[in-house]
């Protein structure tokens, strides 16, 4: 046995005893439901049961129920791939926009050529390192000494390669029985903008998150017709961008660090995939 497999097996042993030990995981993705909100943008999500049980009956007395679902693929908690976003027609490696999708996909930078992410995962609390117990204000714009100060309060700095979530306080209102309040069309939403996602990606982070449908900033009655921070994470930099991620349970916890898991559904070609992210710590 080489050095290199005695190490890997201990590696192994290591991660496998530290489950082992007792884990708490986060879920950092939102239930998929009819109605749900989400931005007008994309096809909204739907699901029936074309079969019930008692539908079809087998000779010895079992069914099975079954299940169809329609959705966006940036409708509930969704990563983004670099395909979803062009600038001036051209895309993240250069390529001609138009021409990547001919043929009605994307077989360069589509959803499928998202690796699974297990990375480290850092919570970026703003209002906590505001002193804003009710979240941010609506378009409220989250600067580069936001995020800054965030990390700093945590004495969690991001690295190279990292997760970063950024949590504005938005989340709390996903489940407010008006779906408007938490688009924030007529209101704005608190977000990232061109300047903090510049510094996010200049700590070299492989993913940011935030607890809102489009991650930036929106001004009130301006929907997504502009996403500056897009244009500088998917085109500019190479970013991932996961959205409408739950991350309020990781707030009142105040866990600010984790592994952090995410695994997209292979879609070949697609700009971008629904997704269920974990935050996972030792359990003390």
């Amino acid at each position: 046995m080489t050095t290199t497999n005695i190490t890997s097996d201990a590696g192994t042993a290591a991660l496998l005893a530290a489950v082992e030990a007792g884990v708490r995981v986060y879920d950092l993705g939102r239930r998929l439901t009819i109605g749900m909100p989400q931005s007008p943008n994309h096809p909204p999500f739907w699901h029936a049961l074309p079969r019930r049980h008692g539908d079809a009956v087998r000779p010895d007395g079992g069914s099975a129920a079954n299940d169809i679902i329609t959705m966006g693929t940036h409708v509930g908690t969704h990563i983004d791939a670099f395909s979803h976003v062009s600038q001036d027609g051209r895309l993240l490696d250069g390529s001609d926009a138009a021409d990547a999708g001919r043929g009605g996909r994307y077989p360069d930078l589509g959803a499928h050529t998202i690796a699974p992410i297990v990375r480290r995962g850092v919570l970026l609390d703003v209002p906590a390192a505001l002193g804003l117990p009710d979240g941010c204000e609506p378009e409220y714009e989250i600067t580069p000494a936001d995020l800054s100060a965030a990390a700093d309060r945590q004495g969690t700095p991001l690295r190279p390669g990292d997760v970063a979530l950024v949590r504005s306080g938005w989340g709390r209102l996903f489940d407010h029985e008006d779906r408007t309040r938490y688009i924030g069309h007529t209101t704005g939403v608190p977000g990232v903008g061109e300047a903090g996602a510049t510094w996010l990606a200049d700590q070299g982070v492989h993913a940011v998150g935030a607890d809102t449908i489009a991650f930036e900033c929106l001004p009130p009655g301006a929907g997504h017709s502009v996403l500056p921070a897009h244009r500088v994470l998917l085109v500019e930099r190479g970013v991932y961008i996961i959205e409408t991620m739950a991350l309020e349970e990781l707030a009142a916890d105040n866990v600010h660090e984790f592994l952090f898991v995410l695994s997209p559904l292979a879609i070949f070609g697609a700009t971008g995939s629904p997704v269920r992210p974990l935050a996972v710590v030792a359990r003390v």
